[in-house]
């Protein structure tokens, strides 16, 4: 056991970020350290407690549990614990325990947050990336991170239905826009382009004294203010068009063009979409496709936080299938009635990576009749190949919308989620979790609005349905060893690595699931659940913030890794060598499955969960 200040000297530089600490700050930091004996089964702090400080242990074994009493790890010799509640809000977060003699370093509170403060290794280390960090803050703007409300111009000059088109010339020019709104009364009837001008009236030698509303554009197609910027891209390469007015509940706040989004081009992803919309085959589309992997390294390599890259890809994913539908419809005619098709997994979630199988279903109107449902088979197979040729293979468990199951009219599918909340088997639970997180790609939006309000109030009043999906949830778990490393893969082709998907981020995914039936929360999308949970205060202030800055790191290791296989030539995958990470990347990935582990062990508390 180190005894002399040599002694800790030598323990502290085998120890990061002791090890690249200033030589002055080393040494100051070794005379605020304070040794503390400790004795088989003392309590070293609990939950919930004032954080003394920062504990390192010289000598001994710690066992770390949840506040449940879940043993999460057993620290030895070298191990730290303690921070992830300095880090937070001051409390501790689990609680710790000595299994036998021994003794600890202890770094004050204050003097540890000074450390942090005064050596950006240090603060490097133990902000471990958290949600809101310096990075960001410096990191240029990109399109893909900013509202539209940031890049419209506010309050546009309008016109009305019955203003003569040489009125509105005269305004355009005025002005100096390319286009208008047009409104009828507080309600934006349509739009008039400079474009609409030229191909409609002064080639067609039409009379400018008529009205715009001969020329004009009526409903235009709109965004709300809390779109972001890529959207508005997508939207106009898909829908090839130059200008979106911006709505918010009814009333029109702003417009965005062409010109508005020119210092923001998000090139890679929106020339993509581009190129979808123009795909006749899935054979062209498998073609983008095919770019997508190096669109993963350029976006991840120019520092895009994960829910950036996920939803960009997703959003190819999306083109794809809209166009396939399209396609479907040239070749089999328009469909017999309404139709919405659905993504889940995913694609549903927009948490698509570099490697996706497909996950859909068709949701048919009521009035569909016998005689119709060949038409629907027959899009169903159509999109399904073609996204199959476009790289997005068939999904191993057959849920998709080519099984007759998952390709029903509506009363059908609310007598499913009815069945599934109602009686909730092991089969109902799976499939509840896969279609919990249902999103409309294509068709009739308005077949699932009520579908899904009424749904999740269902599932909210079941207390026995949400015990049974949580119990679910907790068939897949972080990767954690009880000595300080991790539970890797025991056999087969990826022994000794840690599936970064299953045991990864698919835990956190169930957890968002979680709150949002509990908290009948329209969200899909596995972070935005938990930011909004966090904000409705289904999650405690700290157990957010933790959780969400868990949820940030793993998923970044995760594409990280993927794109790390891609630049080596190889096809990217889900599983993780911890030997490829430094000790600093495992301490902190270890970390954020530990927070994993006790906010599963949170959310069981007081369900009497059923085994």
């Amino acid at each position: 056991m180190p005894r002399s200040m040599l002694d800790l000297r030598r323990f502290l530089l085998s120890i990061h970020p002791y090890d690249s600490l200033p030589d002055a700050d080393l040494q100051r930091v070794l005379t605020q350290f304070i040794r503390v004996p400790m004795a088989q089964g003392d309590v070293i702090y609990t939950f919930g407690e004032p954080c003394e400080g920062l504990y390192i242990i010289l000598d001994g074994e710690v066992e770390i549990t949840t506040e449940s009493g879940e043993i999460v790890s057993h620290l030895g010799s070298r191990n730290s614990f303690g921070e992830r509640g300095l880090m937070r809000d001051g409390t501790t977060g689990t609680n710790a325990r000595a299994l036998n003699d021994g003794e600890l370093l202890l770094l004050p509170a204050d003097d540890f947050h000074a450390m942090i403060a005064a050596n950006a290794g240090a603060h490097r280390f133990f902000t471990r990336g958290r949600t809101r960090n310096d990075a960001d803050a410096t990191r240029p703007t990109t399109l893909t991170e900013t509202r539209v409300d940031q890049l419209m111009a506010a309050d546009p000059v309008t016109c009305t239905a019955d203003d003569t088109i040489t009125t509105v010339a005269k305004l355009m020019r005025d002005h100096r826009i390319s286009c208008l709104p047009v409104m009828a009364g507080t309600r934006l009837a349509g739009i008039v382009t400079l474009h609409d001008i030229n191909n409609r009236v002064v080639a067609e030698g039409l009379d400018t004294g008529l009205p715009v509303s001969r020329i004009m554009t009526a409903n235009p197609e709109t965004l709300p203010p809390s779109a972001i910027g890529s959207d508005v891209l997508h939207m106009m390469m898909e829908r090839r068009f130059g200008h979106v007015p911006i709505v918010d509940q009814c009333r029109l706040v702003g417009i965005v063009t062409q010109t508005n989004l020119t210092r923001f081009q998000a090139t890679n992803s929106a020339s993509l979409v581009h190129d979808v919309v123009r795909a006749t085959t899935a054979d062209n589309m498998a073609g983008v496709t095919a770019r997508i992997p190096q669109l993963l390294v350029q976006l991840v390599g120019a520092g895009n936080r994960h829910e950036t890259v996920t939803r960009l890809i997703t959003d190819i994913a999306d083109a794809i299938t809209r166009r396939l539908l399209a396609l479907a419809e040239e070749r089999l005619g328009p469909p017999p009635v309404p139709y919405l098709w659905l993504a889940c997994g995913s694609q549903g979630r927009q948490e698509q990576t570099g490697i996706s199988d497909q996950d859909n279903c068709l949701m048919l109107d009521d009035s569909v009749t016998d005689a119709d449902m060949p038409y629907f088979a027959d899009l169903a197979k159509f999109v399904s190949d073609g996204l199959d040729k476009a790289g997005y293979f068939y999904c191993p468990g057959d849920m998709m919308a080519t099984n007759p199951r998952w390709c029903q009219p509506l009363r059908v599918w609310r007598s499913y989620f009815r069945r599934w909340i109602d009686t909730p088997n092991t089969e109902a639970q799976m499939l509840a979790s896969v279609m919990f997180d249902l999103r409309p790609i294509g068709g009739t939006r308005s077949l699932f609005e009520d579908l899904h309000r009424e749904t999740l109030e269902q599932a909210a009043r079941n207390s026995i349905f949400v015990a049974h999906m949580v119990s679910n949830s907790l068939k897949h778990t972080p990767p954690l060893g009880l000595l300080r490393g991790f539970a890797t893969l025991r056999s087969g082709e990826h022994k000794n690595h840690i599936d970064m998907k299953m045991n990864g981020v698919i835990p956190i995914v169930d957890l968002g699931r979680i709150y949002a039936l509990r908290g009948q929360l329209d969200s899909v999308n596995t972070r935005a659940r938990i930011a909004s949970a966090h904000g409705a205060g289904q999650i405690s202030q700290s157990g957010g913030h933790d959780l969400l800055d868990a949820y940030d790191l793993i998923a970044q290791a995760r594409l990280d890794h993927q794109a790390t296989l891609i630049r080596a030539g190889a096809k990217p995958d889900n599983f993780m060598s911890p030997n490829v990470l430094s000790e600093f990347e495992r301490s902190h990935l270890r970390d954020a499955f530990v927070v994993v582990r006790t906010m599963q062990s949170a959310v069981t508390q007081g369900l009497g969960i059923i085994g």
